[in-house]
């Protein structure tokens, strides 16, 4: 092995070290991806997805070739490692490539089109940062047209710097809002626990509770007051272990 500098550019991560942190971005990988779709110089959109648009496996006509399409997501699954802002668009159309239709291509292109006016956009790692995590979670009630499972969301901040993120289709048909709710927030939990296990062992032993937000008021009481469990039986009991961490003061909600 032997020292090379400092990190500027890596696996297509470009790494810019300056006072106020490090920058990590992937401006060149973005560039080289709409290079090789030809949009380049496309007009750039606002929105990495029309928010009226419901994506299902029967819309548009199939493509001659799933491969062009698989390419591409597989790029643009990858771009998510810095992009937290298009992690929920790029699930969504993940979930067509075996069989992916005109209608898919045409929203994958139009990602593009959004990426195309942001190609600079990356995560700051701030160097003034507290050490304390702070976690956000959401959930997309029932918005599979297919299946009619929820979508989970979550953001998990260290002091000011995004460091986790993820958008997932849940396991199961949630049968409440507060139901799916609650399930975002065990995955967060989940999420949580294992970047402070990683923290301690880079020496930080001395983290504070972890705030969890969450927008539901039926899923903060539902972790906050267990007589409720009586009305939420059909929640499995492994979602408990919100509950349990706010118990124990590794949580606060």
């Amino acid at each position: 092995m032997k020292d090379l500098g400092a990190l500027r550019y890596f696996l297509g991560l470009e790494i810019d070290q300056t006072n106020r942190g490090i920058f990590v971005s992937q401006r060149k990988y973005s560039t080289d991806l709409l290079k090789d779709q030809g949009m380049l110089d496309v007009k750039p959109l606002k929105l990495p997805m029309d928010t009226h648009l419901k994506l299902t496996a029967e819309k548009g006509t199939l493509l001659p070739s799933p491969v062009i399409y698989q390419k591409l997501l597989g790029k643009l699954i990858y771009l998510t490692v810095t992009r937290p802002d298009i992690a929920f668009s790029v699930q969504l159309l993940s979930q067509y490539m075996h069989a992916p239709t005109s209608t898919h291509m045409q929203a994958a292109k139009r990602l593009l089109r959004y990426l195309a006016g942001t190609k600079s956009q990356g995560i700051l790692l701030a160097s003034s940062s507290a050490a304390h995590l702070t976690a956000y979670s959401d959930s997309d009630w029932a918005s599979c047209p297919n299946t009619r499972r929820s979508t989970t969301v979550y953001c998990i901040l260290l002091g000011d710097s995004p460091v986790s993120w993820k958008a997932k289709k849940q396991s199961k048909v949630a049968l409440s809002t507060a139901e799916a709710e609650y399930r975002a927030m065990a995955m967060t939990a989940c999420e949580v626990t294992w970047l402070k296990s990683l923290l301690k062992d880079l020496g930080l032993n001395c983290l504070a509770p972890t705030i969890l937000k969450c927008d539901n008021q039926v899923a903060l009481a539902i972790v906050a007051n267990p007589v409720l469990h009586e009305r939420t039986k059909h929640v499995e009991m492994d979602y408990h272990y919100v509950r349990d961490m706010v118990k124990d003061g590794t949580l606060i909600t």
